[in-house]
């Protein structure tokens, strides 16, 4: 290979695939293990960010001399974190606050250089939410597609029926905005 390896600093399936959709494919997956508790007075939007550079530091310190990408997806209502659910009951108190209402999804994407030359950005999409019923919210539940997800649901699945609208990015909501993503590897040098 005539250029640095690219790693993928995530064990989501779902970043694989977006990057594929743009004819990215990364040699190596190495997820990175972070603490993603927020820090005291965090906003969601710094929480994504920080987030996104701790997971790419933290592949880059696994492989070096590669391109490390690191991403992490944050929902938001208001300032109130709705984090990857705990439990059902968890996610199900989620889904309820979202209904009928408008959320935030920000994801942040960080890129480490082989030289270590960190940039990161933020992608934000708004998100609208029809009312959900109580038979909507436990079929949703009892499929387990909330599991493991930022605000607990998944976009790209069955929740695409509670979504009235989405303004920003639609592949920021699934995991990984591509058109940041793409931007940043290229803009430290990386060529496909």
């Amino acid at each position: 290979m005539d250029r640095p390896p690219l790693v993928l600093a995530s064990a989501s399936p779902r970043r694989l695939e977006l990057l594929a959709q743009v004819g990215v494919v990364p040699e190596r997956v190495e997820p990175a293990d972070v603490d993603e508790t927020p820090l005291p007075k965090e906003t969601p939007r710094r929480l994504a960010e920080r987030l996104a550079r701790a997971k790419a530091l933290a592949g880059a310190a696994r492989a070096p001399g590669a391109y490390v990408l690191g991403s992490d997806t944050v929902v938001a209502l208001g300032r109130r974190l709705l984090g990857k659910p705990a439990d059902e009951a968890e996610a199900r108190a989620w889904l309820k606050l979202m209904s009928g209402r408008n959320h935030k999804v920000l994801t942040g994407v960080a890129v480490v250089a082989p030289d270590g030359r960190c940039s990161a950005r933020v992608a934000e999409a708004r998100v609208a939410f029809k009312v959900l019923s109580a038979a909507e919210v436990d079929a949703y539940l009892a499929s387990g597609e909330w599991r493991g997800k930022a605000g607990g649901y998944a976009i790209q699945g069955r929740a695409g029926a509670f979504v009235r609208g989405v303004v920003g990015s639609y592949t920021a909501i699934v995991g990984l905005p591509l058109y940041e993503s793409v931007a940043l590897l290229e803009g430290l040098g990386w060529r496909r």
